[in-house]
């Protein structure tokens, strides 16, 4: 199978989180405010209660897998960070009517609070910000997917803006479209007993992911069988050296150059492929596989991202 470097084009369009517990969500009615119908969503979280007026107007997109979603529910946000989007969401970073509040990991306060927000959505890369966003608008922190539980809680998720926003019909038809999509492509990967592992590569070295990580729905969703079991759950992963993974000898390795997004620099094959690495069946058999990092790293578990993983995955087998 020929080596490449595949970044897989929008598919269909088919949110998110953060935190490995179960969010419960409620509704009632309350004063109107801005509101035009009244109603007030509650939805509980591992840092606590939201309480949102439906259909909020100005929404702060904090997280590119939020803006995804919303994006597909058609849903224009008042503010993202712009810093280092991926290029399927260029277009809000051309967009000027969008304001621009920093990056995924620090965001201008000053400027969310200019556009007054209704509500805001943030991630975890966040999570020191909380209390300072949530004293200018309500905060929806949504559940993590670094878990085994992958789709429950991505659907769990898009569960909650469908609700918040009054987009049930737009949220069943994506879940139901990955779904589809989600067992044909295991009819593909679980025919195979080929083993694989998940490297984040970073200035040089390695991180190696399993079942129940950030990455783990190759191995949790997909079936795809793994090289090296028993692997910690770490949101930064496993630190592993190139030996490490000799002795793993997976049949398929899945890059994700975290140094491409982050730092801008251009994938370097030649450091990557070392000479232990060229000893696996992977290397061998031209079974090393580069995955876009804008999807895997920087979004995620939105519904386009998790349409182009899963088509990112297949192409292996």
């Amino acid at each position: 199978m020929k080596k490449n470097i595949f970044y897989i084009g929008l598919t269909s369009l088919l949110i998110i989180g953060l935190i490995q517990t179960g969010c419960t969500v409620g509704s009632q009615k309350g004063d109107t405010d801005d509101n035009t119908n009244g109603e007030k969503i509650e939805i509980t979280h591992a840092l606590g209660t939201t309480v949102v007026n439906s259909n909020p107007q100005r929404v702060v997109a904090l997280d590119f897998s939020v803006l995804e979603n919303l994006d597909y529910m058609g849903i224009k946000p008042v503010a993202i960070p712009k810093s280092s989007i991926p290029a399927h969401l260029s277009k809000f970073k051309d967009d000027q009517s969008v304001v621009d509040v920093g990056s995924l990991t620090e965001v201008n306060l000053e400027k969310i609070n200019e556009v007054q927000p209704d509500l805001i959505i943030m991630s975890q890369r966040l999570l020191d910000f909380y209390d300072q966003l949530s004293s200018i608008a309500p905060v929806l922190y949504p559940e993590t997917v670094d878990s085994d539980n992958f789709m429950a809680v991505f659907e769990k998720n898009l569960d909650n803006l469908a609700l918040i926003f009054n987009k049930k019909d737009e949220v069943e038809k994506a879940k139901s479209d990955i779904r589809k999509k989600v067992e044909e492509a295991k009819k593909i990967t679980t025919a195979s007993d080929d083993r694989a592992l998940i490297l984040l590569h970073n200035r040089g070295r390695f991180s190696a992911y399993g079942s129940g990580s950030r990455f783990g729905l190759i191995h949790d969703v997909l079936g795809v069988a793994e090289a090296a079991e028993g692997l910690s759950v770490h949101r930064h992963g496993n630190p592993v050296s190139s030996e490490f993974i000799q002795k793993a000898d997976p049949d398929i390795i899945f890059i994700i150059d975290r140094s491409r997004v982050v730092e801008n620099n251009t994938t370097n094959k030649e450091e990557i492929e070392n000479l232990l690495i060229k000893e696996t069946k992977a290397a061998k058999n031209d079974r090393i596989y580069y995955l876009n990092p804008e999807v895997w790293y920087l979004a995620g578990s939105g519904i386009t991202s998790v349409n182009i993983m899963i088509d990112e995955v297949v192409q292996a087998f």
